[in-house]
């Protein structure tokens, strides 16, 4: 895919998402305000993700948005990772504070402050919570959704006795993200590890999802981070244990944003506009009556289709707009509605109505008495279709790279997924995104192919990974 190809993606989306009353730019650089059509699906992104982390036993709190700099300042290396990205609060009440205060990137140091205080003995552990909040990280490049000023997530955030304990939550955590990506938004992900340079700031090491989208860039679409030992030791979040000897807990902490959101639209969209996984569309199947204002019986027999669909669970609306139907259907298009229902005045004499899938455009006939089960295994088809398609294309633009130049090639030309040998030096992982600005975006859990050459792509030392490496957001 050539730059002017991969600008077009974007450009396209950007058009699409408006048109579709998705977004619309917010009042400060970066920042963008998402629109009904849009928070509907963050809403059941939200009733999904908060089952999941349920079941890991983690309750809901609430902190303050905003973190006294005394705090934020504790862990070294967390700071200076989130420095150029922080907001401050200099002034309130009309007055200078004594004190800065940094509008949350994210709640580590805030929490862990009260941790402290809530953690003494081993009977206050495990202690597992989370927090759907928003975030402000100052972005010098933003894309709407993808890479904004301040967004919406959620990130968890649990206290062990043990190292061991630690390592099961944050993989847990990884696993259930996963799960997410590829049953419900239909995103096929690679799961790995993050390189120590591409790590989280603080962490003992970070996993996460990795996806591509349609434009050839990498998104790292969820994280999961294990924290070891290192922020309890600075805000002293330590406890007796069991044999009466004081230890500092282990940590972890895990989140996803809005940005699935926006990983999800540029996994499916095509030229007519968005596609929409049918498990979190808020409308799955819109109903187009054709004539029904000369007709009653075209309204009426729309408005029991509509009833009878609501009553299985299937989202459903009544497109009675006073446009052109040719209008409404590419209206429903751009807006990625999994399914169309076309009602005139022949199907209400036929006892029929039209069906029109949105992923494959393919229409069908179907009796009005059997449309419950035919849309219901009908979504059922177009979730799986949706992912079969985004594999296919992964598997299209993943690529085993052997030859440096080569890769360079690729990157430059092409982009997608790169899969190449690496000696694991942090100084040819730097010359490396310096020439081609590609980075290691995990090395996979999974990858059942042997080593190429066994030499690292850049330096020809001995290879001791294989990440995946491409250009990202």
């Amino acid at each position: 895919m050539s730059g002017e190809e991969r600008k077009k993606v974007s450009s396209i989306f950007l058009e699409y998402a408006q048109k579709a009353e998705l977004f619309d730019y917010g009042p400060f650089k970066g920042s963008i305000v998402i629109r009904p059509y849009a928070y509907s699906m963050w809403e059941k992104f939200q009733a999904y993700l908060d089952a999941e982390i349920k079941r890991m036993d983690c309750d809901n709190l609430y902190f303050p948005c905003l973190i006294p700099e005394r705090l934020l300042s504790m862990e070294k290396e967390h700071v200076e990772g989130f420095s150029p990205e922080l907001a401050m609060v200099t002034h309130g009440g009309g007055e200078e504070l004594v004190e800065k205060l940094a509008v949350r990137p994210t709640s580590e140091t805030l929490m862990y402050y009260y941790f402290s205080k809530w953690i003494s003995s081993w009977r206050d552990l495990p202690l597992k919570v989370n927090q759907w909040s928003n975030v402000v990280r100052w972005e010098l490049r933003p894309f709407p959704f993808l890479r904004t000023s301040e967004f919406l997530w959620q990130e968890g955030h649990t206290v062990h006795a043990t190292y061991e304990e630690g390592v099961e939550q944050a993989f847990d955590a990884l696993k259930a993200y996963e799960r997410f990506f590829r049953e419900v938004l239909a995103i096929p992900v690679f799961i790995g590890k993050k390189s120590e340079k591409e790590k989280f700031a603080g962490s003992l090491y970070s996993m996460s999802c990795e996806a591509l989208l349609l434009d050839g860039n990498a998104l790292q679409i969820a994280t999961s981070h294990n924290l070891g030992q290192n922020f309890s030791q600075v805000f002293k979040v330590d406890f007796q244990d069991k044999h009466g000897e004081k230890d500092y807990a282990w940590q972890t902490s895990w989140g996803l944003s809005t940005r699935a959101l926006g990983g999800m639209f540029l996994t499916h969209m095509d030229e007519k506009g968005l596609v929409i996984p049918p498990k979190v569309a808020p409308i799955q199947a819109i109903i187009v009556p054709i004539g029904s204002h000369k007709n009653e019986e075209v309204l009426k027999t729309a408005e029991r289709i509509k009833k009878d669909l609501n009553n299985a669970d299937i989202r459903t609306r009544i497109d009675n707009r006073e446009q052109s139907p040719g209008w409404k259907f590419n209206d429903s298009e751009l807006k990625g509605i999994p399914i169309r229902l076309e009602v005139g005045p022949r199907d209400v004499e036929t006892g029929t109505t039209k069906l029109v899938r949105r992923d494959t455009g393919d229409k069908s006939c179907v009796p009005i008495e059997q449309l419950v089960i035919n849309i219901q295994n009908l979504l059922e088809d177009i979730q799986s279709n949706l992912y079969k398609k985004a594999q296919i294309f992964t598997e299209n633009n993943s690529h085993k790279v052997e030859d440096y130049e080569e890769f360079k090639k690729i990157i430059k030309e092409k982009r997608g997924f790169i899969w190449a040998d690496w000696c694991g030096s942090q100084k040819c992982e730097e010359t490396i995104k310096t020439e081609t600005k590609a980075t290691t975006r995990c090395i996979p859990f999974e990858d059942k192919s042997s080593f190429n050459t066994g030499k690292c792509i850049r330096c020809g030392h001995k290879a001791h990974y294989r990440p995946i490496w491409a250009r990202s957001y």
